[in-house]
C-alpha cells in the first residue's frame, strides 16, 4: 500500500469521454480497469468530474457558425469548441460504473462555471482560479500526485503540470491513461510534461 503522504488522482473517468459517448476518447473504457488495479495501492484517493452547465462557453452549439474542435479567442485565452458534453446531472457526465474506487475520499468537479472551462484539476482555463483541490491535498499531507484517466494530452497533462507547479512532485501512469490527440496535442503534451519534471510511468 503506498504511503498516505501519495494520491492517485483519478482524472474525468465518464461516460462522455468512453466509446460512444459525444466527446470519445479511443480506447477510453481500457482505462477502468488498469485504474482499478491501481487504485488497490493506494488509501488516499481523489476524483474528478467535468461537470458542464447546458450552456457552456466551450460547447460548439453555444456558438452559432462554429464547428466543434474549432479554436476562438475568449477573453482568458485560445478556446477549444467541442461537442456537448458532460453536462450536470446527464448519463454522460456520471463516472463509469465499472469503477471500484470505495477508499476514494473526494470528488472534484470542473467547468462548472459557464464563462470558463477547465481542463486542470487544480485551475481553471483562465489560470487564475483555483479549484480547491491543491490546498486540500496539503491539508492532507500529500506529497507526490500519481495522474490517471482521460485524456492524457488534456485534463491529465494540464493537471499533472498544475500539481507540479504547485510544489507537488507529479508522475503520469501511462497505462491507465488514454489520449484524444488532436493535431498533434499528444506529442506536445508529453514535451511540456517532461520539460517540467514531470515523471512518466
Amino acid at each position: 500500500m503506498k504511503p498516505m503522504d501519495e494520491v492517485l488522482l483519478v482524472i474525468d473517468v465518464q461516460y462522455d469521454f468512453m466509446p460512444g459517448g459525444a466527446l470519445a476518447v479511443p480506447h477510453g473504457d481500457e482505462v477502468v480497469p488498469a485504474i482499478n488495479a491501481l487504485a488497490g495501492g493506494f488509501s488516499h484517493v481523489v476524483l474528478t468530474q467535468d461537470w458542464h452547465p447546458s450552456g457552456h462557453v466551450s460547447f460548439a452549439e453555444n456558438h452559432p457558425g462554429s464547428q466543434p474542435f474549432e479554436t476562438i479567442s475568449l477573453p482568458y485565452g485560445d478556446q477549444v469548441l467541442w461537442p456537448t458534453h458532460c453536462v450536470q446531472d446527464s448519463r454522460g457526465a456520471a463516472l463509469h460504473e465499472g469503477l471500484h474506487i470505495p477508499q476514494a475520499q473526494a470528488i472534484v468537479r470542473k467547468g462548472y462555471h459557464v464563462g470558463v472551462d477547465s481542463y486542470s484539476a487544480f485551475l481553471e482555463a483562465d489560470r487564475k482560479t483555483p479549484t480547491g483541490l491543491a490546498g486540500y491535498l496539503r491539508d492532507k499531507g500529500v506529497r507526490r500526485v500519481h495522474c490517471v484517466g482521460l485524456a492524457t494530452d488534456f485534463c491529465v497533462a494540464w493537471s499533472a503540470l498544475d500539481a507540479k507547479a504547485a510544489g507537488f512532485d507529479v508522475c503520469l501512469i501511462e497505462h491507465a491513461c488514454r489520449a484524444i490527440d488532436l493535431n498533434g496535442s499528444l506529442a506536445k503534451a508529453w514535451t511540456s510534461l517532461a520539460e517540467a519534471g514531470v515523471g512518466r510511468e
